[in-house]
């Protein structure tokens, strides 16, 4: 581990602010791409970071993929936007509009953010860096100079499959939202005092959600909001109704509002099989929110197991209820682990200490291709 080593504003229910900044002359040109065309955590930080880079001053160019609520909402924010219709990797029409968005801007480094953006690096004498979101084969980014991974782990990932050391490097997340006033609890039929647990993320395999909801069968007077969708919807309405809960969750799909939704809740659980890092882990500490975890990759690097949120085994159904009735239970133990959290969160994922991380690793590389061609 190397340069900047360290440890939706996405989509919310109120407008980006539009705060724009004259790019500084001294900071290096830097395209992002991201090929995607759904929502995800990856996809919520690549927003949060191209706004907080660009209100940083950085010049800055983004290539996204066909979502148009994702660039109504970054050129609301400033930022410059170009949606490319990506097909498949021999597309001529795509690669032809990539390749004069380069030359126009000149890019002094590109990031490609996972796989589908990876293979679609163009060529051009500029610094390539691939951005790892996930567990992702390093054979897709065999044409960048640097990688990325937002944690310890996953840098030992990108390292064990080959990479040379000097080159990977870690930057972290930040989980920064606009506050908003908590969720009308009425609107979504949960009544005012029932203990509501909150679960965000892709409705997929990987998140856990149907041992949050097996989970739910022991924890009775409990609520569950769930934001997402994905593949799994279908299978964990169903699932619901098997276990006897559906009539206590809340399917909310994607949302505009999460800072509403945390502000509501009383726990937030993640409950993932492998998680990279856990942004909702970031966002419920930053909103000062008990977290109750799977110890996956992500939550167990950042979480201090009784002082900054709980800690379970992965697909331990009981054990999860076990937790979450805990917290639930236990007012002490739910304040000192939120206050945890939220100190760790002050010290460690403030969206100014990890924007100012990526603009110095930007700035480092730059210079040393440029002394390096001098």
């Amino acid at each position: 581990m190397t340069i900047g080593e360290t440890t939706r504003q996405r989509r919310s229910g109120s407008a980006a602010p539009r705060r724009r900044r004259r790019p500084s002359s001294t900071l290096p040109r830097v395209m992002q791409m991201l090929v995607g065309e759904y929502d995800g955590g990856a996809e919520n930080f690549f927003d949060k970071l191209a706004v907080s880079l660009h209100q940083a001053g950085l010049p800055q160019k983004l290539i996204i993929g066909a979502n148009d609520n994702r660039a109504a909402w970054l050129r609301q924010a400033g930022c410059d936007v170009v949606q490319l219709r990506f097909g498949g990797l021999r597309d001529p029409i795509s690669r032809w509009r990539l390749h004069r968005h380069v030359v126009r801007f000149r890019p002094q480094a590109v990031v490609v953010w996972m796989n589908r953006a990876a293979r679609r690096l163009p060529r051009g004498n500029f610094v390539k860096i691939g951005r790892f979101g996930g567990y992702y084969p390093v054979k897709y980014y065999r044409r960048c100079d640097y990688l990325i991974g937002n944690t310890p782990d996953l840098v030992e990932h990108i390292v064990r499959s080959g990479w040379p050391p000097d080159r990977a490097t870690m930057l972290t997340n930040f989980g920064d939202l606009t506050m908003l006033p908590p969720a009308d609890r009425t609107e979504l039929d949960t009544p005012a005092d029932a203990p509501l647990l909150l679960s965000l993320g892709q409705l997929q395999g990987g998140k856990g959600f149907d041992v949050l909801l097996q989970a739910l069968v022991s924890i009775p007077k409990a609520y569950l909001w769930l934001a997402g969708d994905g593949p799994l919807h279908a299978e964990l309405r169903t699932l619901a109704d098997d276990l006897g809960v559906a009539d206590r969750v809340r399917f909310l799909g994607w949302r505009r509002d999460q800072s509403a939704l945390y502000r509501a809740a009383d726990v937030c659980v993640v409950t993932s099989r492998r998680e990279a890092l856990s942004n909702c882990t970031l966002e419920a500490w930053l909103h000062g929110l008990p977290v109750v975890a799977t110890a996956s990759e992500g939550p167990r690097w950042l979480i201090d197991h009784e002082r900054t949120g709980l800690l379970v085994p992965i697909d331990d159904v009981s054990g999860l209820a076990a937790a979450v009735h805990r917290v639930l239970a236990d007012g002490d133990l739910r304040r000192r682990i939120a206050d945890g959290g939220k100190q760790k969160y002050d010290r460690l994922f403030s969206r100014r200490a990890i924007t100012r991380q990526y603009v110095e690793f930007f700035q480092q590389i730059t210079a040393n291709r440029a002394e390096r061609t001098a």
